[in-house]
């Protein structure tokens, strides 16, 4: 069965270069070298907000703080907020913009939604939106867009090259495990917690997320033979080693991180497939959270 959101990790290579490409037209609605900003999201869009601080602050482009939607901090002061919503519905978002005094800027798929009224500029990535509860492509298209708005933006051919790489690497080896950890140093601390959520919201399975450096500090204890230990990025010194002594499998693509996601994307919807679930119908989910 193709679901909807098989499809819409598909046309990620495609959708990339959209938003790459609209980098260049929207900078004025981006931060400035040298702001002060906050990047906020709920879920998914917070651990993306999360590897966006990071790039900024290590393109030293200025202090880049990320928050989940409800724990902004009202008495903290910032040149600029970014705010990422696929839908523009989420309640935490849109009470935020509608308090916030700081000058905005809304990221979303549907630019006319209720949080654009709110914010003091929309960028409008329609071409991203997506039909399944479960997001891929307008989070990884967000990256996108904001990782080639730095002083340090990624080749978008090389980008683009390995998310169609991702598209074809199997994943059906994997499938047989009965955990796995999710691991990430700096930036990609965000996409290891990233597929963490998506592996839990597609699958109902059993996914955490660590720094990489951390992991040792405790989470190690429960790999074992038939688990899995998921890289992005390189992995600290010493790790591999000390997962192969755990008999846990170490998994790691040659690839750049953010098309990594991908394959972690591809492997959160093929385990729901063995599972005998719907990821286009997650447990418990909907497309936006919105509270009464």
């Amino acid at each position: 069965m193709t679901t909807f959101v098989d499809a819409e990790i598909a046309t990620q290579p495609d959708v990339w270069r959209l938003a790459g490409t609209l980098a260049a037209s929207v900078r004025d609605d981006l931060p400035k070298p040298g702001e002060r900003v906050a990047v906020v999201g709920c879920g998914t869009s917070w651990f993306i907000a999360a590897s966006y601080a990071v790039l900024r602050e290590s393109a030293g482009e200025g202090v880049t703080d990320a928050f989940a939607g409800s724990e902004y901090p009202t008495g903290r002061t910032y040149d600029r907020v970014i705010a990422i919503s696929r839908s523009g519905t989420t309640t935490e978002i849109i009470a935020l913009l509608q308090t916030v005094e700081t000058p905005s800027t809304l990221i979303t798929a549907v630019p006319d939604a209720p949080a654009a009224e709110h914010a003091d500029a929309v960028i409008g990535m329609p071409f991203a939106d997506e039909q399944s509860v479960v997001q891929t492509r307008f989070a990884t298209s967000a990256l996108t867009l904001l990782r080639c708005s730095l002083s340090t933006a990624p080749d978008l051919d090389a980008l683009v090259a390995d998310a169609r790489a991702a598209l074809e690497l199997s994943v059906t080896d994997l499938l047989t495990a009965d955990q796995v950890t999710f691991l990430g140093r700096g930036w990609t601390i965000g996409l290891a917690s990233e597929a963490a959520l998506k592996t839990r919201e597609a699958a109902q399975f059993w996914a955490e997320s660590y720094p990489a450096m951390d992991y040792r500090h405790g989470p190690i204890a429960i790999a074992q033979p038939g688990r899995l230990v998921w890289s992005f990025g390189p992995a600290p010194e010493g790790l591999t080693d000390d997962v192969a002594a755990t008999g846990a499998t170490y998994v790691h693509h040659d690839l750049d991180p953010q098309a990594a996601l991908v394959v972690a994307q591809r492997f959160a919807i093929g385990l729901a497939g063995v599972r005998g679930l719907d990821p286009d119908h997650p447990r418990s989910l909907t497309r936006s959270v919105i509270l009464a």
